[in-house]
């Protein structure tokens, strides 16, 4: 099953895919855009993976102090970085490299603590797709975590649903791709993850907990390149979702 949460009329809905847009849980059916997409889950602590696919990691090869032989580079992102499909990501003025990153995002189900490997799928209620934007500019160093590349407003796009664990039998078999404008600039598949959706838990709950809403954001294969204002990007993984978004400056925001 695919759900949304999507605002419309003043109140939050739970929608579900239509032949003519989305069906509200009351059902009335609506285009599209006429709704105010949102993450489609109550989202938890976001847990995002640097560097884990193997051609992205030689792409970036020569500003890396890392190779896939280290333990996943893992870090934080915060609430407010959040938005839905249909959304728009700011770039701001005077940087010189910005890009998105097509993932696939694992939503936790229930409460996961020094869960095996063997059991960590049980742990997964489902997964939907993230593009989770960086800034290269101000990528620094090991000393100095991603905060200013990848922590900014609305650069971590959600959406637009949430396909139930269920119904995806194999997710490290999963094509994923990226477009700019209508060109496609970005192609993988989750089968060349360096750490699995099983590793990733295992690792994670050994030394913390994963609650349920929490998302592991698993990164990206390679095929990242500069985007600009204007710029209508969309991430797919098929059988998941098509996420659109849109790049804007910094006048909606009034600086």
């Amino acid at each position: 099953m695919k759900t949304a949460r999507v605002a419309h009329a003043g109140a939050l809905h739970t929608a579900v895919p239509h032949v003519d847009g989305v069906q509200l849980a009351d059902g009335r059916v609506l285009p599209e855009d006429a709704v105010v997409w949102l993450p489609p889950f109550e989202v938890g602590t976001v847990i995002a993976l640097g560097l884990n696919y193997a051609d992205h990691v030689k792409e970036l090869s020569k500003e890396l102090t890392v190779t896939t032989k280290d333990e996943p580079l893992v870090f934080f992102k915060s609430a407010s970085s959040l938005i839905g499909h249909r959304g728009q990501t700011r770039r701001p003025a005077g940087v010189a490299f910005m890009h998105y990153e097509c993932e696939l995002a694992v939503v936790i189900g229930r409460t996961a603590r020094k869960v095996e490997r063997t059991q960590a799928m049980a742990h997964v209620a489902g997964y939907t797709v993230c593009n989770d934007y960086a800034v290269r500019d101000h990528l620094e160093n090991w000393y100095r975590p991603n905060l200013r590349v990848k922590n900014r407003d609305g650069g971590t796009v959600l959406g637009p649903w949430l396909v139930d664990a269920a119904d995806v039998p194999d997710p490290h078999a999963l094509t994923l791709r990226t477009s700019v404008n209508g060109r496609v600039t970005q192609q993988g598949n989750t089968a060349d993850l360096i750490n699995d959706i099983p590793a990733l838990i295992e690792y994670l709950s050994g030394f913390m907990t994963l609650q349920a809403g929490d998302v592991i954001l698993t990164g990206t294969p390679d095929g990242v390149v500069n985007v600009d204002v204007g710029d209508e990007v969309i991430t797919e993984i098929v059988g998941i979702g098509r996420l659109v978004n849109t790049i804007v400056g910094d006048e909606p925001f009034g600086r």
